[in-house]
Parts: C-alpha cells; sequence; structure tokens
C-alpha cells in the first residue's frame, strides 16, 4: 500500500522549529520567510488534525502529541542526509565534502595545507565547518570531522592525526624579560579553554610560587595565538598550532621545557562511509600530511 506521508516541506518547517522552538531561527535555518514557516505547520497541523505548537506565557513550547512525534522526524532526516552523502560519495566528483573543524586548527594547521589536497585531488571541493561540536554525532550535512580529545566518540570511527607538545610562546619583544622560568612570576599568564595547562608546566620546570590561574583567557586556541604574538602575555603554546608562527618570527620559545598534551587531534567520521572514496581520500591525505608534518617537528628539534 503506498505510504501516508506529510508534506516535505511541511516537515522541514516543522523540524526545524519545533528543535529550535523558534519560528524565527527555523526560517533563517531554511533561508525562507517566517511566514512561510508558520504556513507550513499550520498546512502539517491541519494534515495531522492536531496542534503542534502552543504558547506558555511568551515561550512556544510542543504539543504531547509533537514532542513524541519529534524524535521520529529528526532521525527520519538524519538518515535520509547520511543516505544522501553515501549517494554523493560514490562518485567523488559529485558534491562538496564537508569537513567539520575547530577555527584554530582550520586556520592555523589544515587550511595553509588544503592547496596541497586539491592539487591531488583536482575534481574534489572541500567546504570547511567551523561550528562543529566536539562531542556526540556528527551534524547531518557534515562528512568528516576534525575532533580534539581521546578518541572515544561512540558510534564514530576515530584515526589518530597528531599528538601535540605544550610549551611558553610570546612575541619576540617579551623575550628579553624571560631569561629563566622563574620570570613567570612578572608576566601576564594567557588561557584558552583548558587552564589546567598551565599547572601542569609550572610542575614540570619546577615552579611552586606561579599562580597558573591569573591572566585574561580566549575560547578559541587561534585567538590564544595572536593574543601572544600581539604581545599581551605569554601563552601555553600547542605545538600543531604554533610551528608556524615560530617558523615566521611571530613567536618565540622562551624556555626548553615542554609536556605532552592530554588529547590529540583525531580524524572521525560514520562507519557506514569509511570505505567511500571522498572518505578514503581525504583521510589518505591528511594522515600523509599530517606524518609528515612530525618528521618536519623531529627534524627540527634534532
Amino acid at each position: 500500500m503506498p505510504r501516508r506521508l506529510p508534506p516535505l516541506n511541511s516537515l522541514r518547517a516543522f523540524e526545524s522549529a519545533a528543535r529550535q522552538l523558534s519560528f524565527t531561527k527555523a526560517a533563517d535555518e531554511l533561508a525562507v520567510t517566517q511566514s512561510a514557516v508558520s504556513h507550513q505547520v499550520a498546512a502539517l497541523e491541519e494534515w495531522a488534525g492536531n496542534p503542534l505548537f502552543k504558547r506558555q506565557g511568551r515561550q512556544m513550547v510542543l504539543t504531547e502529541a509533537a514532542a513524541k512525534f519529534l524524535p521520529a522526524v529528526t532521525l527520519a532526516f538524519d538518515q535520509i542526509a547520511l543516505a544522501s552523502r553515501k549517494l554523493q560519495a560514490v562518485d567523488p566528483s559529485h558534491g562538496w565534502l564537508t569537513v567539520a573543524v575547530m577555527p584554530s586548527f582550520a586556520a592555523k594547521w589544515l587550511v595553509p595545507r588544503l592547496a596541497d589536497f586539491h592539487d591531488k585531488n583536482p575534481d574534489m571541493d572541500v567546504w570547511i565547518a567551523t561550528f562543529e561540536a566536539q562531542t556526540g554525532a556528527l551534524a547531518s550535512d557534515v562528512d568528516l570531522a576534525i575532533r580534539y580529545g581521546k578518541g572515544d566518540w561512540s558510534g564514530l570511527t576515530s584515526a589518530k592525526i597528531l599528538s601535540e607538545e605544550l610549551y611558553p610562546v610570546c612575541a619576540p619583544k617579551l623575550g628579553p624579560q624571560l631569561k629563566e622560568p622563574a620570570d613567570l612570576t612578572k608576566a601576564t599568564l594567557l588561557h584558552d579553554e583548558l587552564r589546567e595547562d598551565w599547572s601542569m608546566w609550572f610542575r614540570a620546570a619546577g615552579l611552586t610560587t606561579v599562580d597558573p590561574a591569573r591572566g585574561p583567557g580566549f575560547d578559541d586556541s587561534g585567538l590564544l595565538i595572536q593574543a601572544a604574538i600581539e604581545g599581551l602575555g605569554v601563552a601555553l603554546g600547542r605545538s600543531v598550532l604554533v610551528k608556524g608562527d615560530l617558523e615566521a618570527g611571530r613567536l618565540i620559545r622562551p624556555f626548553a621545557t615542554a609536556i605532552p598534551a592530554e588529547s590529540a587531534f583525531y580524524l572521525v567520521y560514520p562507519p557506514d562511509l569509511e570505505n567511500t572514496p571522498k572518505i578514503k581520500s581525504f583521510r589518505e591525505w591528511l594522515l600523509t600530511s599530517a606524518n609528515q608534518f612530525l618528521s618536519e617537528i623531529l627534524n627540527d628539534g634534532s
């Protein structure tokens, strides 16, 4: 028997509005007007014979029926999106390869190397997205992601790309003020979200008289590095992200002491896409580029 399905556009409008509890945000996500979303939701309510939204004061909430309906609709759209990516991936030259990545890693490591990827894969276009969360499943429109962590993302295949070391970095003009690690007691310390890393470095350097928590912070490591370049203070640099700025002379390492990071960069993707041409091409190129990068670091240290 034929399936009795509601209009697809009405389902899309409902799912977006219900997930975000906002017709305005749904309109922005779907690139339509708010009135169009309202019209589509009304059409779905008429088709279902039930209201889907109600007002509680100034807040829009789902009806009980809609709350039960939403998870199935979201799952269905996610499955369609995954199946569509598989369909596109059969032909490496068709469609975008969407790579979700943190802004700092994109700017400091990945983007400077993308020209090499395009040279080797001229028929494949990469879309870099910097909205990726570091937990949970990939967004429905993401093919693969580069995440920072310990490789334990349930439901995803992960391949370790790069480990890193942490060490202080600063602008060259601050170098004369930093003759030995104890001089950091008089320096401004810069932090990213992993503020405990300074404590680990001070222990490795044998310092117990420095407050590791003082100083301004930034929610992105790229901003942290830029603050150090501008001379705002001393940052605990990540070897993967600061190598280019050190080579260009924008940053210096005032001390040799380094500590290994507890986390690393991983390539993650749905297991079902393991052998698709796009995923394979990008994975092989990325691992080759990472190995070359690590060899350069080893040669620099020898």
